[in-house]
């Protein structure tokens, strides 16, 4: 009794809800078995994310010329037989896979290829840009003479690569070129190989070349970017020994190297994704070439080995100038922070010599504040003895035996003691009031 014959009594939590896609993953882009002899052609375009529609519009209407079902709406891999022709699809982050396949030999080496068999203009309206594509042909190993004349009859006089794979179970040729429809070329002989091991490999050099020139998209990039983080090297070292300098002026400094911060920003914002992904796309290539599993063939070049000459050297002169603008990214900063610092401090030195400078004078206008009111007292004093001199003047007037002067001189005292003391009233109360 197998466990689908078991009783359904017990149900599993509801599914997470992305269970499914994340399951079949491992199953997308699937290689197609090949049978031996046959005819492949590869082509890989860079797509952008708004022509992801148009894309699968334009496989829909092949599917429909031929009456066969289309791709469905999430589909990210499709195959289906064309007659003589299977179409293989795939889709990736950046990139879309054509994979065409015909069986039998042509007549003549990479002549009458798969693609011929689609309809007219139909490969040229794919959306999107050529970033890879090439012609393969199989032949078993038992049916031809391997040698010098066989090899030159499909790649001319080019310098080849090539090498064991699959640990002995065929053989792989190329040259690396680009011929003048635009097609690269390999020669896979298959000595034992199954069908599904012979589609793996196919898939595996494919991809190798694929992601080998997805990497190389930043090359360019590298060059054109090199000699502006040059440059800017160049001006944090000036603007870092003018730092150096005695009586620099800071605030300019600090200006300039705001400019350049801003300018290291946009470079590594302009570059950062493409470096990343020349980095990714180099070990996606480091491991489809171990998983070859290769092994030298006397008196040519292996493909790990050609890689490793060729295009690891590449890869490294981006990752290079990646790190030199993150590095360049923190010196900046760095210098910044440095300068900023010291900028503060003068101005924290500034704002000191600033509040002394308003204590000394608060003290003084303090002081002054006190002579201006002891004159103050002087005056109100001497105006109330005036009011104190009539005062007696009128009682005198009035038969009183009141004495001006003598009035007016016992007043004074009194009035000065009482001005003092509503004066240092007034003080206690200012002082004893909270603040605002």
């Amino acid at each position: 009794m197998t466990s689908t014959d078991l009783p359904d009594v017990n149900h599993l939590p509801p599914d997470y809800q992305n269970r499914a896609v994340l399951a079949e993953e491992v199953h997308a882009r699937p290689p197609e078995a090949l049978e031996t002899p046959s005819r492949t052609t590869y082509v890989a375009v860079l797509i952008d994310p708004v022509d992801r529609d148009q894309e699968r519009t334009h496989l829909t209407a092949l599917c429909n010329a031929h009456g066969i079902p289309p791709p469905a709406p999430n589909a990210n891999h499709f195959t289906a037989d064309l007659g003589a022709l299977r179409i293989k699809w795939e889709r990736h982050g950046e990139f879309s896979g054509y994979t065409f396949v015909t069986p039998g030999r042509s007549p003549t080496p990479f002549s009458d290829p798969p693609v011929n068999r689609l309809p007219a203009g139909w490969l040229a309206a794919v959306p999107g840009r050529t970033i890879f594509a090439a012609h393969v042909k199989m032949l078993a190993l038992a049916d031809v003479t391997l040698n010098a004349e066989l090899l030159a009859a499909h790649f001319g006089s080019n310098v080849l690569v090539g090498s064991d794979i699959g640990n002995g179970a065929g053989q792989a040729y190329t040259d690396f070129k680009i011929d003048s429809r635009g097609f690269g070329r390999f020669l896979v002989l298959n000595q034992n190989f199954t069908p599904r091991q012979a589609g793996r490999m196919l898939q595996r050099l494919f991809e190798i070349e694929t992601y080998r020139m997805m990497a190389l998209l930043a090359l360019p990039l590298a060059r054109d970017y090199a000699p502006q983080v040059a440059a800017m090297e160049r001006a944090l070292a000036e603007l870092t020994e003018d730092m150096a300098q005695p009586g620099a002026d800071d605030d300019a400094l600090l200006r300039q190297l705001t400019q350049l911060a801003a300018g290291v920003h946009k470079s590594v914002s302009a570059t950062q994704f493409r470096f990343n992904a020349a980095r990714a796309y180099h070990e996606l290539v480091k491991t489809r070439i171990g998983e070859l599993r290769e092994t030298r063939i006397p008196g040519l070049q292996p493909i790990e080995e050609f890689m490793q000459r060729r295009f690891s050297p590449a890869v490294a002169t981006c990752t290079s100038l990646a790190q030199r603008l993150q590095q360049l990214s923190e010196r900046v900063s760095q210098a910044s922070s440095l300068l900023s610092t010291r900028v503060d401090i003068v101005r924290e030195h500034q704002n000191q010599m600033l509040l002394a400078s308003m204590n000394r004078r608060a003290e003084l206008q303090f002081r002054l504040q006190r002579t201006v009111e002891g004159l103050s007292v002087v005056a109100i004093v001497y105006y109330l003895a005036g009011l104190t001199g009539y005062v007696a003047k009128a009682l005198k007037a009035s038969k009183l035996a009141v004495d001006p002067d003598l009035a007016v001189g016992f007043a004074i005292p009194l009035l000065i003691l009482t001005c003092v003391l509503a004066l240092v009233r007034t003080h206690r109360q200012l002082e004893q009031a909270p603040d605002p």
